[in-house]
Formats: C-alpha cells, sequence, structure tokens
C-alpha cells in the first residue's frame, strides 16, 4: 500500500515537471533564488503566466518561495529536483545520440546497396 502511494506521489511529481516551460523555471533555480520579476525576464515570458507555473509547482513542493517587501523570491525546495531533471535528460541525449547513429549507419547501408 505504501509503495502505490509513493508510486502516485512520484506521477504527481512527473506530471509536474511535463512542462517545458517548468523545466526551465527549475534550470534557472538550479543556482540560487531569483524573483518573480528576474524569472520572468530570463524565461521571456509574462509575470501572470509565469506566476501560474509557479503557484502549480508551489503546491506541489517543487519550490518554496520567500517574500522580501514587494518581492517574491523562489528556489528549489530540494536541489535533487534539478539532479533528477539532468539525469532525464542525461537519458534523451544518450537517446537521440543513439538515434542518430541508427540513422547514420542506416544511411551508410543503403549507400552500400546502391
Amino acid at each position: 500500500m505504501a509503495e502505490r502511494n509513493l508510486y502516485k506521489l512520484q506521477a504527481n511529481i512527473c506530471h509536474t515537471l511535463a512542462s517545458p516551460k517548468r523545466l526551465e523555471i527549475i534550470d534557472q533555480l538550479r543556482i540560487r533564488e531569483l524573483s518573480v520579476t528576474e524569472l520572468a525576464e530570463a524565461l521571456e515570458i509574462s509575470q501572470s503566466n509565469l506566476s501560474q507555473h509557479l503557484a502549480f509547482m508551489r503546491q506541489r513542493v517543487i519550490l518554496t518561495a520567500r517574500r522580501d517587501g514587494l518581492n517574491v523570491f523562489y528556489s528549489l525546495s530540494n536541489p535533487k529536483i534539478a539532479q533528477a531533471c539532468d539525469f532525464m535528460r542525461q537519458v534523451l541525449l544518450e537517446y537521440l545520440e543513439t538515434g542518430a547513429e541508427l540513422a547514420r549507419g542506416e544511411s551508410i547501408r543503403k549507400e552500400i546497396e546502391l
């Protein structure tokens, strides 16, 4: 039963990370916390669109927020979140590299047959 709950939590986190813009947010926050204004400028999106993503990620405990006067600063709740994204990115890059190698091999095989 506990294992099933863990799968549900994992699926919830994966769903949260299933947005390119949210992955960009994580990438921006991997080194230091940033304000909403800094994030909006870095990501080239409106603050209202960004705020929706930030709220969604905060509800799922991916991000933490800290208020300083009028500014709200966001940071990753756990640095392992960025590491998990890095691992998945490495898997995808390896997959793409293997696919490119297979495509090159197929191209060479076709040339030999001609």
